[in-house]
This record gives C-alpha cells, structure tokens and sequence, in this order.
C-alpha cells in the first residue's frame, strides 16, 4: 500500500525557513508526480506547489512563487518543500500527495492525486 509520511513541520517566526519531506513508503517516487497542498483552518484546500515523476516540471501557486522551492531526490524517495520568507497567512496544515500519472500541471489541481499523507502542522507566528 502506497504511503507518505510528511515532517518538517513546526513553529517559525516570520521572515523564517522550513524543509518539509515527504517520504514515501511501498513505493518507489519515480515514476509519481507529487504535490503539496495546504489547508488553514475555515479555508479551502489549496495546492502549494507541484513535481513532476522526472522533476523537469514544477509548478507554484501565485501565493509562493519566489518563496518556496520544491525539489525531489529520487535516490532517497523524498520530496521537499522549501519554504523561506515565510508569513503568518501561510500556517497551515501541509499534505503531500502522489500522482500515478507523473504530471505537474498548473495550478496542481488536487484531483488528479490519489495518495494523501496525513499532514505536517505550520505555524508561522512571532
């Protein structure tokens, strides 16, 4: 059974930096596009950023566009969300998730994910 495991997540100042992973488990990331998504509480799902199974394709949403940086290593079957400069708005709730077909698209519509991780906590507060 496919799993992801997010970590990383935490209490920042604003201004601050945070790594999230997502680690996957019975399987193997290459041939999955993986994306990130975030939900803060009394809002709406949004998608965060996204990779595609070859990493040639990433996409971010308007929101963490220059701010945050998603990377993946095959090698050690683990995605990253770098996220620098960050802001109170962007506490939240962090889920990666996993797609057979290995796309990125824009603006990472969480439809076309299949496998969730059941979520890493940020909170960026002074």
């Amino acid at each position: 059974q496919l799993q992801l495991v997010e970590s990383g997540g935490g209490l920042v100042q604003p201004g601050g930096s945070l790594r999230l992973s997502c680690a996957a488990s019975g399987f193997t990331l290459d041939d999955y596009g993986i994306g990130w998504f975030r939900q803060a509480p009394g809002k709406e799902r949004e998608g965060v950023s996204c990779i595609s199974s070859s990493g040639s394709r990433t996409n971010y949403a308007d929101s963490v566009k220059g701010r945050f940086t998603i990377s993946r290593d095959n090698a050690k079957n683990t995605v990253y969300l770098q996220m620098n400069s960050l802001k109170p708005e962007d506490t939240a709730i962090y889920y990666c998730a996993a797609d057979d077909k290995g796309r990125s698209w824009y603006p990472c519509p969480s439809r076309l994910y299949n496998d969730w991780g059941q979520g890493t906590q940020v909170t960026v507060s002074s």
